[in-house]
């Protein structure tokens, strides 16, 4: 490793193990990280905003002004007593119901924009309950990022895998869904498992629950009808984006700008409720990545996976499988995608048969975000918003539950491949 290198990945480790410690402010240190990359002339300053989203920072601050001024119409509130009565406050139900509905979502749209939508249901439900809401914040983190793994669109480095490795929306169907929904079911049962004594709902919230009527939480009918029909539009905007030209980011905003214009709503009510602490912290994140990317420090790890494993088909596949999914815990899993995509193709000319090498990148890279809380978009978005309603959720009581899952879920797609291919 050069000099660059190593300064580059003592400043994200550094960022990272502050993070882990819980002592620091998250964001501060994120941007911190990011302020010392340009420091050190790990990233010049004029390539800064080439290494930050700007799709996914906009895609977050549309999506979260469109919550913003939804939830003004008592909509899900509405949604939340409807779900709770339907299954009659039984928890497993109401838990089962939140996951699979979260899953499909992610598997049409981006994660993030799937648990902001969520998001507020799950702490109208648990507050009806008044049962923990922690549980339900990791189920609806989970099955985003498992919802995400089963289709070509659910995820980004699907997407880039399906177009390097030309494999269709259902060749993805096919091979990644049944197992993808096997670990979400699967994942539900064990969190209902571990947190069953905090599940007990009292008799008397339960009497409450069947007198109230989820209509009369309705506020306002007529921008109840104009935000759905934006919705409907954004998110048709978002499944066929590609076709119309434009990127997510511009769609999000665009339909928050129409919302906004029609709610008349004030600007500065509803910018109080972006989670600006959630967007400086990705913009800190993306330029840490960035940096290790810059220095090719990912390369490195992508190039040492590849090389320990190509002598013997299973034990690369394995490697793969892992190594995609453990990085991907702790590293933005597009770059690293990116840079094993011709890696794996090189194999092809050598013989090897890289076919189940894609599903294992793509199970690994979009499970792996399980792993930690900043392993994916949607679990950093959906801890601020916890913490927000006054349930901070730690990296370590994250990790407790979340890695030991997500190691669990690479060995049944490991066993998965194996069954299927050798």
């Amino acid at each position: 490793m050069d000099l660059l290198q190593i300064i580059s990945t003592a400043i994200f480790l550094i960022v990272l193990i502050g993070i882990i410690s819980n002592k620091f402010d998250s964001t501060v240190l994120a941007l911190t990280g990011a302020v010392l990359m340009v420091v050190f002339r790990v990233i010049p300053l004029n390539k800064v905003t080439y290494y930050i989203s700007f799709n996914t920072i906009s895609v977050l601050i549309g999506m979260m002004l469109i919550v913003s001024i939804f939830k003004k119409t008592g909509f899900f509130e509405y949604i939340a007593i409807l779900t709770t009565k339907i299954c009659k406050g039984n928890i497993f139900k109401i838990l089962l119901f939140l996951g699979i509905i979260t899953a499909l979502l992610s598997g049409i749209l981006d994660n993030v924009t799937t648990v902001l939508l969520m998001g507020p249901v799950t702490f109208l439900i648990t507050k009806i309950l008044k049962v923990n809401p922690i549980p339900f914040v990791f189920n609806e983190i989970f099955a985003s990022n498992i919802g995400g793994t089963g289709t070509l669109i659910g995820d980004p480095p699907n997407i880039m895998i399906g177009s390097s490795a030309h494999l269709s929306f259902n060749s993805f169907l096919i091979h990644l869904f049944p197992i993808t929904f096997f670990i979400l079911i699967l994942t539900i049962l064990i969190i209902y498992f571990v947190y069953k004594k905090e599940f007990q709902v009292k008799e008397i919230h339960k009497e409450k629950l069947q007198n109230l009527n989820p209509k009369e939480s309705i506020k306002n009918k007529k921008l109840l009808i104009q935000g759905f029909i934006v919705i409907i539009f954004v998110l048709l905007g978002f499944i066929f984006s590609n076709k119309i030209n434009l990127n997510i980011g511009t769609i999000a905003i665009l339909g928050a700008c129409i919302l906004l214009l029609i709610a008349k709503e004030p600007i500065e009510n509803v910018i109080m409720d972006v989670e600006w602490s959630s967007i400086l912290f990705f913009i800190g994140l993306f330029v840490l990545v960035g940096g290790i990317e810059q220095t090719g420090v990912i390369n490195l790890i992508s190039n040492l996976l590849i090389t320990y494993g190509k002598s013997n088909p299973i034990l690369l596949l394995l490697i793969t499988l892992f190594g995609a999914a453990i990085i991907s815990s702790f590293l933005n899993n597009i770059p690293f995608v990116a840079a094993l995509i011709p890696l794996i193709i090189s194999l092809d000319n050598k013989g090897i048969d890289i076919t189940p090498l894609w599903w294992a990148i793509s199970l690994g890279a979009c499970l792996g975000g399980n792993g930690s809380l900043i392993g994916a978009s949607a679990n950093i978005v959906l801890s601020d918003i916890s913490e927000r309603e006054g349930y901070p959720i730690s990296f370590k009581d994250y990790f407790k539950l979340g890695f030991p899952l997500m190691i669990l879920s690479i060995i049944i797609c490991s066993i998965y491949l194996l069954i299927l291919y050798y």
